[in-house]
């Protein structure tokens, strides 16, 4: 093998093994980015969906709801701590995106929960849902499947819990 087609086949190796990241998507002036869950562990009934979404239009729009294969629904909530007491609620009218704004969606804030799931969301795996928005209307995403503990998708991985005076998930 000559070295040149040596370092190519390596660093298509090196390539095969990165984790896949989810594709960004547009629908009218909305970017959705790097959509992620967390893994579940065995027997977990709910998840978690998290992405950013920026407003590149003139118009505000609302992430309204959406629906995937792998839960029965699909839900818009908010974490947020009062009095020291982590809560967690659905958002009853979605989540405004205003023009030139980007709204990260967190283990932390807001996020979108994947109910009755129907079966165990593996780290490495992939999965599809479709995001309703007010305007833009349907678009389907790929969120990518990472582990339990992150608090971020695409590999940038912070093991600490928000709030929690940096424990650490294992």
């Amino acid at each position: 093998m000559t070295r040149t087609a040596f370092i190519i086949a390596a660093v298509l190796a090196a390539w095969a093994v990165l984790p896949a990241q989810a594709e960004d998507v547009t629908i009218g002036g909305l970017k959705i980015s790097a959509p992620w869950a967390r893994a579940t562990p065995k027997g977990a009934s709910v998840g978690g969906g998290y992405m950013k979404i920026t407003n590149t239009g003139t118009a505000p729009d609302r992430l309204v709801g959406g629906s995937t294969d792998i839960s029965r629904r699909f839900e818009v909530h908010e974490m947020t701590m009062e009095g020291g007491v982590m809560k967690m609620r659905p958002v009853a009218n979605g989540i405004e995106i205003k023009p030139g704004q980007t709204v990260s969606l967190d283990p932390s804030g807001y996020h979108v929960m994947f109910v009755g799931l129907n079966e165990q969301l593996m780290q490495g795996g992939h999965f599809k849902a479709t995001l309703q928005f007010a305007n833009a209307g349907k678009v389907d995403v790929d969120f990518t499947v990472e582990g339990i503990g992150v608090q971020t998708g695409g590999g940038d991985h912070d093991h600490s819990m928000p709030g929690m005076g940096g424990m650490q998930m294992k």
